[in-house]
């Protein structure tokens, strides 16, 4: 005796996904629907539209990673449901953040000897890293600040800050402002990811302006995308702990190197420039855990993934990598100065990467060219300069990993067919574009927001 099937059984079975009843009719987008639907209907549904999203190998505006190795990859996929938090259930994880701190830190030429282990904690990124760096900063001035007999005649700290951590943790922004040709702070005023140059964490200066104050001003070097490149390409540049006044360093785990986000570093000098009190310490997973992050449950995968390539890359697999990403970001920086269309405004030793702007914007500008390259695939972001540089706009290439010097010439190639493209068009009229419409308001939000914090009276770190 043959049973006939059900209506559902029949979606699930017989028919292909496209034809089943889940796949022909809408989902709601923002309530959660009231049945339950068959995973491989689900799967489809939402892989079909992620389809719309851009290629990440393509999208030359990240520094982030976007391929690893298949072996890392089944690590990943294997860590990818332990809570890194949980110490004691997974020490082994824990082990390994330990060891990549350590590797870090020798990178960094911290002071450490043979016994001596590294002051540092694995983050979500670069962001996280900052956030903690410069919460050490601001608990130290405020110990010494409680210190001092007369809190009135306290010096005030003045290192490089960054906008998110002064919005976030109430310090007064100082900040540079750019010059046309030169976008980078020089020591008299105070490394660049708007057009790649490094900037100068070698100078006498504050040492100088510390002797003559009795400040005792120190210094975080936001190495985010350089940290993990000036050592292999640069080693004799002196911008590490090589530096007595450079006391905690971040580096994007993420970035250069060359990790999946997103993972971060953040090293101290010594334990001095840690103040102990910002160190919590919890024990209802089971054991005493000291932890010093904004985040507490997070995934042990990038952990893992970052030791995968510290071990099996070494300093020369790294080096390797850094010296073809320098190569390609030649040889697509030769090939834009054959078109005789642009200006380059990236430096050669630096980040890997191609900031370029037009030399006539009189027809048609970067944003439009940024439109057009996207028609083959690519995201090259177009994009103003800081303050006050904002007349400037620069198309950027990040040259990463797995941007190989065949995708750097067909990049060429690409980008002559949209000049030739736009050469053919009537020039742009005085229609100001969206892009440049959004630019605009974040600019005038940004310059709102900036009066706003002068105007309050707080320590600044």
């Amino acid at each position: 005796m043959v049973l006939s099937k059900t209506a559902s059984e029949s979606d699930v079975s017989v028919h292909s996904t496209f034809a089943s009843r889940y796949v022909r009719t809408s989902l709601p987008r923002f309530r959660m629907p009231e049945n339950s639907i068959p995973k491989d209907a689900a799967f489809q549904i939402i892989n079909d539209e992620l389809m719309l999203d851009g290629n990440p190998r393509l999208n030359l505006a990240s520094f982030v990673t976007t391929w690893m190795e298949p072996e890392c990859d089944k690590l990943i996929m294997a860590a990818v449901n332990k809570n890194y938090v949980d110490m004691d259930e997974y020490p082994v994880t824990t082990e390994l953040q330990n060891r990549c701190v350590n590797m870090i830190a020798h990178l960094f030429n911290a002071p450490l000897g043979e016994s001596d282990a590294a002051i540092g904690v694995g983050t979500v990124g670069s962001s996280e890293a900052i956030m903690l760096a410069g919460l050490a900063f601001k608990r130290k001035w405020q110990n010494k600040r409680k210190a001092r007999a007369n809190p009135g005649t306290n010096p005030t700290l003045s290192p490089v800050c960054w906008e998110k951590f002064a919005r976030y943790f109430e310090v007064e922004l100082k900040e540079v402002k750019l010059r046309d040709g030169y976008y980078v702070m020089d020591p008299e005023k105070a490394p660049s990811t708007l057009n790649g140059e490094f900037e100068d964490v070698k100078n006498d200066l504050l040492e100088k302006k510390n002797k003559q104050t009795g400040w005792d001003t120190p210094i975080h070097v936001d190495a985010a995308s350089g940290g993990f490149i000036a050592p292999f390409l640069y080693p004799e540049l002196e911008w590490d702990f090589r530096l007595p006044l450079v006391k905690s360093i971040n580096v994007s785990g993420h970035k250069y190197g060359l990790v999946y986000a997103g993972i971060g570093w953040v090293i101290w000098r010594s334990k001095e420039d840690l103040p102990e009190e910002l160190i919590f310490h919890i024990n209802y997973l089971g054991a005493d855990q000291p932890t010093f992050t904004l985040n507490f449950s997070k995934g042990s995968s990038q952990v893992i993934a970052q030791y995968y390539q510290l071990i099996r890359l070494g300093f020369e697999g790294y080096k390797n990598i850094m010296e073809n990403c320098q190569e390609n970001a030649m040889v697509l920086k030769e090939g834009l100065e054959t078109t005789g269309r642009f200006n380059i405004v990236s430096k050669d030793n630096g980040v890997p990467l191609v900031a370029f702007s037009l030399k006539d914007r009189s027809r048609h500008n970067e944003f439009e060219v940024s439109d057009y390259l996207r028609r083959f695939g690519w995201i090259v972001p177009a994009y103003t300069m800081p303050p006050d540089a904002q007349h400037i706009t620069v198309l950027r290439v990040v040259v990463r990993e797995d941007f190989s010097r065949t995708l750097a010439e067909r990049l060429v190639i690409d980008i002559q067919k949209v000049l030739h493209e736009l050469d053919a068009t009537p020039a742009r009229t005085l229609v100001i574009s969206a892009e440049e419409k959004a630019l605009k308001t974040t600019r005038e939000i940004t310059t709102a927001w900036r009066n706003l914090v002068k105007a309050r009276k707080t320590g600044v770190c």
